[in-house]
C-alpha cells in the first residue's frame, strides 16, 4: 500500500484543488483529508458518512464542587487564568497541563476527556474517504490526524485499494508532521511568491528531516515567471524534481462553486496539467517503491 501526502508551506496553494482532482484520476484509492483544521474537501466530494468516531483530544480539569474548599490554591498555580475567582473552570482556556491537580490539597479536581471532535469513514463518488472535523478552539489537532490517516488504513485494507492520496494541512506544524510521517511521498505544491518561496524551502526541509522524498509542483507560475525559475533552481539545487507547473486560472474556483473537481468540470489547459501530474507523481511513487524494494536485504534458506 502506497501513501502519497499533498501539502504545502502555505495556505491558498492549490493544495485541496489538486488532491481533489487526484481523487477523481485515481484508481483504487482512499482519500484522506488530514487538514482537520479548516477541513473543505467534503465540499467536492460530498461523502456520505459510514462510521463516526468520538475523538477525544487534551484532558482539562474538573472540579468536584462537593469537595472544594475554595481555597485558591489551584486558581494561584494555574498559569492559563482558566479558574475563576469563584473556582470554576473555563474548559476553553484549560490547557491540561494537570498543576491544579497536583496542587490541590483536597483532592477535588481531577483530569477528565472531553469531546473535541469526530472522525469519519465516509464513501464518495471516487471511492472511500477518511475525514474529520475538529471543534472550535480545540487543539491536539495531530492527534487528530492521526486518527484520519489509521481510519484511511482501515478502509483501505476493507475494499482492498493499493494508495491512500492524503490532503494534508499547510505549513510546518505538528498537523504537518502527523500527516506526513512514514508515507512514500510528498508532493509539495507551491507558488511564485516571496512567501511562496519561503515557505517551500521550509516545508522541504521538514520532510528532508524525516526523510521523506519530495517532489514539486509550481501552481500558478505565469503570474511571476522569474519566481517561477527561482523555485526551479532551488530544486535543482536541492535535487527535487519538478513534476508539474500549472498556469493561472479560473477554473479551480468556477468548479468549487459546481462542487466539481477541476478535471470534472473542464478539459482545458489547467485540467490537462493537473492530469499530467497526476502521471508524474504516479510514477515517483512505483519509482520509489521499486527502490525501497530493491534496497531490502536479501535473506538466504539456511
Amino acid at each position: 500500500m502506497k501513501q502519497l501526502t499533498v501539502i504545502s508551506g502555505k495556505g491558498g496553494t492549490g493544495k485541496t484543488t489538486i488532491t481533489a482532482a487526484f481523487a477523481s484520476l485515481a484508481e483504487n484509492a482512499v482519500i484522506a483529508d488530514c487538514d482537520v483544521d479548516a477541513a473543505d474537501m467534503h465540499l467536492i466530494l460530498k461523502p456520505e458518512i459510514l462510521d463516526t468516531f468520538e475523538f477525544t483530544g487534551l484532558k482539562v480539569a474538573e472540579i468536584d464542587q462537593s469537595l472544594c474548599i475554595k481555597c485558591g490554591i489551584c486558581r494561584d498555580a494555574c498559569r492559563f487564568d482558566s479558574i475563576s475567582s469563584e473556582i470554576m473552570i473555563d474548559p476553553y482556556e484549560c490547557e491540561g497541563c494537570g498543576v491544579c491537580e497536583y496542587v490541590c490539597p483536597e483532592g477535588a479536581i481531577r483530569m477528565v476527556e472531553r469531546k473535541a471532535g469526530e472522525a469519519y469513514s465516509s464513501t464518495t463518488r471516487f471511492g472511500p474517504m477518511a475525514h474529520a472535523r475538529l471543534g472550535i478552539g480545540e487543539e491536539a489537532s495531530g492527534k487528530l490526524v492521526t486518527l484520519v490517516r489509521y481510519n484511511a488504513k482501515k478502509l483501505a485494507e476493507r475494499y482492498g485499494k493499493e494508495i491512500i492520496i492524503i490532503d494534508g494541512p499547510p505549513g510546518t506544524g505538528c498537523s504537518v508532521i502527523a500527516s506526513i510521517t512514514g508515507v512514500d511521498m510528498v508532493l509539495v505544491v507551491t507558488e511564485p511568491t516571496l512567501s511562496g518561496i519561503h515557505d517551500l524551502e521550509r516545508v522541504v526541509e521538514v520532510a528532508g528531516y524525516f526523510k521523506i522524498p519530495a517532489v514539486v509542483c509550481i501552481n500558478k507560475y505565469d503570474i511571476n515567471e522569474e519566481n517561477s525559475q527561482r523555485i526551479e533552481s532551488y530544486c535543482k539545487d536541492k535535487g527535487i524534481e519538478v513534476v508539474g507547473k500549472l498556469p493561472y486560472d479560473d477554473i479551480p474556483t468556477k468548479a468549487m462553486m459546481e462542487e466539481k473537481t477541476v478535471t470534472e468540470y473542464s478539459d482545458g489547459e489547467f485540467s490537462s496539467g493537473v492530469k499530467s501530474l497526476w502521471e508524474n507523481v504516479k510514477d515517483g511513487l512505483s519509482e520509489h517503491a521499486r527502490k525501497r524494494v530493491g534496497d531490502l536485504p536479501i535473506v538466504h534458506n539456511p
